[in-house]
């Protein structure tokens, strides 16, 4: 069985897709990789929320998928909107890398000032860790990323430690406690998204981690229930059924947050449920703000 599996071009989402093609290698299944461009490496020099978000990164994949173009893709799973077009299949989810971020930095951390993120949960965790910092856009690959910190641009920059695992880059710097700067939903998971097809399936389900699995089920859930969607400062983490969630306000200034144990999809929901009855006003606050900048 020979199977094409799609992929972004960037060098994260390469390095990711090879790890899928290893595995299936390892199981003496050919692969196949294809690079189809998405609008988020198309479109670089605006922040994501003013794109569209996680989807950026997916549409064109789950396009390529649906018309036959391709078999499968490898995704970020934290990219995957939550409402996914009919006719695909989360075939697998990969085991977790760390899902914790990181902060690189060159000098000493007492001394940053200055600190690039596009993300508004890392702007909004950040400024309620100091709201005397000054957190700047930064948009482009790791590479990227990395050479405006060295250029000075930046005292520091907020990447996701799993990226830079896959990718073998070190920098100074140090992981931010997950605990209190709370993940993006899914960060640190590789999915690979199928059509609907049985025996592809079947095998590629071989790849799956029933905990990293049952974990990233219980944030989406959550997330879900949130529908504040690329608008609202919004960080979910499970680990073997301990729930931390929370919705911040754009400026930090405050934060809604559940920390509990959950045992299943219908319990999670629940936590999602009680989570945006505290926190709808931060929701609708943001998406005001933030919806409005994207209209414009």
């Amino acid at each position: 069985m020979s199977i094409i599996i799609g992929t972004r071009g960037s060098k994260l989402a390469l390095a990711q897709t090879a790890t899928v093609c290893g595995k299936l290698a390892a199981m003496g299944i050919d692969a196949e990789k294809k690079v189809i461009a998405t609008q988020g490496d198309t479109v670089t020099g605006v922040p994501l929320h003013e794109i569209g978000g996680q989807g950026v990164f997916v549409r064109a994949l789950d396009d390529a998928i649906l018309v036959g173009e391709i078999d499968c893709a490898v995704h970020s799973m934290k990219d995957i909107p939550a409402f996914r077009p009919y006719g695909l299949f989360m075939a697998a989810i990969i085991k977790r890398d760390p899902p914790a971020d990181y902060i690189a930095y060159h000098s000493v951390l007492a001394g940053v000032r200055v600190i690039g993120t596009s993300s508004i949960r890392r702007r909004a965790q950040l400024l309620r860790h100091d709201p005397d910092l000054t957190v700047k856009d930064l948009r482009g690959n790791v590479d990227t990323r990395i050479r405006k910190l060295n250029a000075g641009e930046y005292d520091a920059i907020v990447l996701a430690e799993a990226g830079l695992m896959r990718l073998g880059i070190r920098v100074p710097g140090e992981r931010l406690p997950p605990d209190t700067f709370v993940p993006s939903p899914n960060q640190g998971t590789i999915a690979v998204v199928s059509r609907a097809d049985p025996s592809l399936m079947e095998t590629l389900s071989a790849l799956d981690h029933p905990q990293t699995r049952n974990d990233v089920a219980i944030e989406r859930a959550v997330m879900e229930q949130m529908g504040g969607g690329c608008f609202t400062p919004l960080g979910i983490y499970c680990r073997a059924g301990h729930l931390v969630a929370e919705v911040l306000s754009l400026d930090g200034n405050r934060t809604e947050r559940i920390e509990v144990h959950v045992q299943n999809l219908e319990q999670a929901c629940e936590q999602g449920r009680i989570l945006r009855g505290r926190a709808q006003d931060l929701i609708d606050q943001a998406h005001a703000k933030m919806g409005f900048a994207h209209a414009r």
